[in-house]
């Protein structure tokens, strides 16, 4: 399989035209969120591809005053893999676009309002987009009320942290107010909604088009896809087809583009929806610098769809010409 992958890397180069035109790239990786990890690795895989495709790229560990980033920079144009807080929220979006240095992905705005899970939830209701009940939480005080507006099983999870970081499942309001306490160490605005029972699902999207869904189950080990099922366990199984009918992941990819655009996003991202016993599908979030490393969902979709690591950065970094023309 590597075999054939390597040859696939040696198969695709950028256009010279393009490489020229991309000028040089800073990689933007590390941060100092919840993240950190995670994005050093999808960092060194997107700087990898992009050199491998003959761009000419560099590694950027981002810590500390984002400021500094744009003082004097020795780059022309930023591939932005930085998860969660400072480099996902909109906050380094800002700060380049303020300089006047493309980046690739989604900009200030959108950025900004996919971090956070809550008011993403409101602009789906605001939009009839389907998305599990919710309500916030301020207080374990709360929890006998919540236990009875909604129907429990209910996820908790705190609204701003990504890679499914303090995420539980709750049955009690004892439960519930234990799983506030935990969410709540991490941000002080908590979601609570009603678990979805039954598949997930994630849709990866790539300049305005839906690549192929794939299904997601996680070993027994693991309640749902949590952050060691995504990042670090061998056993979560991805299903690529994703196991629906035709109409159904039609239906799917037309959902996640909706809640994609509704939310403002630009070039590429992933959207995650959980599908009931009854065949509905409800959007859970939407992210907006999703993983690119060896477990990642987007490479793997791309690659169903025929495009290869390689082809793919360079395409999300394609994107910031049109950006800079704009």
């Amino acid at each position: 399989m590597s075999d054939m992958h390597h040859n696939e890397a040696q198969a695709y180069q950028a256009d010279p035209e393009l490489v020229r035109a991309l000028g040089r790239v800073a990689v933007f990786m590390g941060g100092d969120s919840a993240e950190r990890e995670v994005s050093l690795k999808s960092g060194k895989a997107v700087l990898a591809a992009l050199v491998s495709a003959g761009v000419d790229a560099y590694a950027e560990d981002v810590k500390g005053c984002l400021l500094r980033t744009v003082d004097n920079p020795q780059f022309d144009r930023v591939f932005i893999a930085l998860h969660g807080r400072g480099g996902e929220d909109g906050t380094l979006q800002a700060i380049l676009s303020q300089a006047g240095i493309p980046y690739t992905g989604s900009e200030m705005l959108a950025s900004a309002l996919a971090m956070d899970k809550l008011r993403t939830k409101y602009v789906f209701e605001g939009c009839g987009l389907p998305t599990p009940k919710f309500r916030t939480m301020s207080g374990a005080d709360q929890a006998n009320q919540i236990i009875g507006e909604l129907r429990a099983p209910l996820s908790v999870k705190p609204s701003r942290e990504g890679s499914s970081i303090g995420i539980r499942k709750v049955y009690t309001a004892a439960e519930l107010a234990e799983a506030y306490e935990a969410a709540a160490a991490l941000d002080s605005l908590v979601l609570v909604e009603e678990w979805i029972e039954g598949p997930e699902f994630t849709v990866s999207l790539l300049q305005d088009q839906a690549l192929p869904a794939i299904g997601l189950s996680a070993s027994t080990d693991h309640v749902f896809y949590d952050y060691d099922a995504k990042y670090l366990a061998d056993d979560t199984r991805y299903q690529i087809p994703c196991g629906l009918a035709p109409e159904d992941e039609v239906r799917l990819q037309h959902l996640a583009l909706d809640a994609f655009r509704v939310v403002g996003c630009r070039t590429w991202g992933r959207v995650d929806i959980m599908q009931d016993s009854d065949g509905q599908f409800w959007l859970l979030e939407v992210n907006t610098v999703p993983g690119m490393t060896d477990h990642s969902l987007v490479p793997m979709a791309a690659r169903a769809a025929g495009i290869s690591f390689e082809e793919l950065v360079v395409r999300i970094l394609k994107d910031t010409l049109e950006g800079a023309d704009a």
